[in-house]
């Protein structure tokens, strides 16, 4: 499984250039189970990144577009009356797939923000006092503007919270952009690409990723990690347990994709940044992506390996 795990890695890396830590960090989401926001700025290849993952893994995609009309019903689905039946029949929106693309999740209204709330977490969704389960796997990637840009409905924390990680693609190097601009158009590219493996082979690796080893000495330091940001008064709250999991899962998947069978603190540092800068805020005001990069740093740096 680790050599298709390296070839998914490669061909993403063939269609997204100069970004092979981000992608690694993307597939280590998906590895523990948990849900991607990418945010930066249009056009550094957020959308391409999320088609490329889920043809790579064989799965089920759907885009849904966000924008300040879309309404809950056009993300979770909607009953409709069918006369020859004489009944409501409900038509499944575009959630009841493996990967959904929230594309610019922030332009969205936080009531239709909210309508992921229950699928991200549950992996179900209740419409007219229906509970239906989502097919598994199941993964949202969302996208999302810089909060200063106009037109943006910031996300709460409680939904922020939801997101596993989140990550910045950022503009690429000199000779990435080169090739970038004398290789084939990036769309073209996707149609080419080939799934190495399927939904149940992504389930089987999800299930070993949570075999992976972690030590007492490990669960110490990540317990730190966790009662230092709750104690230092730079942070207006400290990390909550689920942070934590989030944490030791994350730390779990880079674990398993470098073939170990057991975590060590180097896999937690990996992670780190991208597990809690978007769940930290400094106490002095400060906010924003910059902020919480800088805390996550500060975090890894003040608090010792034993």
């Amino acid at each position: 499984m680790h050599a298709q795990i390296k070839a998914i890695a490669d061909q993403i890396n063939s269609v997204i250039l100069g970004k092979s830590g981000q992608i690694r960090l993307a597939i280590a989401c998906l590895l523990a189970r948990g849900h991607l926001l990418i945010e930066d700025v249009p056009g550094v290849g957020k959308t391409t990144l999320a088609h490329a993952i889920a043809t790579c893994l064989g799965l089920k995609f759907q885009r849904i577009q966000f924008t300040s009309d879309l309404l809950p019903a056009d993300i979770i689905g909607v009953s409709v009356y069918n006369r020859d039946s004489g009944r409501f029949e409900f038509h499944p929106g575009p959630v009841f797939t493996n990967v959904v693309l929230a594309d610019e999740v922030n332009r969205a209204t936080p009531r239709a923000q909210s309508a992921l709330l229950e699928a991200m977490e549950e992996n179900q969704v209740t419409t007219e006092g229906d509970t239906r389960q989502l097919p598994q796997p199941f993964f949202v990637i969302a996208t999302q503007n810089p909060s200063h840009q106009i037109g943006t409905f910031p996300l709460p924390e409680s939904q922020l919270d939801r997101f596993l990680m989140r990550l910045e693609l950022g503009y690429p190097d000199a000779q990435a952009e080169r090739a970038l601009l004398n290789g084939t158009d990036r769309r073209a590219m996707l149609a080419s690409l080939k799934s190495h493996i399927g939904p149940e082979d992504l389930l089987q690796l999800q299930r070993e990723v949570q075999l992976v080893h972690v030590s007492p000495a490990l669960l110490d330091y990540l317990q730190a990690l966790l009662n230092h940001t709750r104690q230092d008064s730079a942070f207006t709250h400290g990390l909550s347990p689920r942070a934590g999991l989030a944490l030791l899962q994350g730390a779990r998947a880079w674990a398993y994709i470098d073939g170990r069978t057991s975590v060590i603190p180097e896999d937690v540092q990996a992670v780190l940044p991208a597990v809690v800068a978007h769940r930290l805020s400094a106490a002095n005001g400060e906010s924003g992506t910059v902020s919480g990069a800088r805390l996550a740093e500060q975090l890894m740096q003040q608090v010792a390996i034993p």
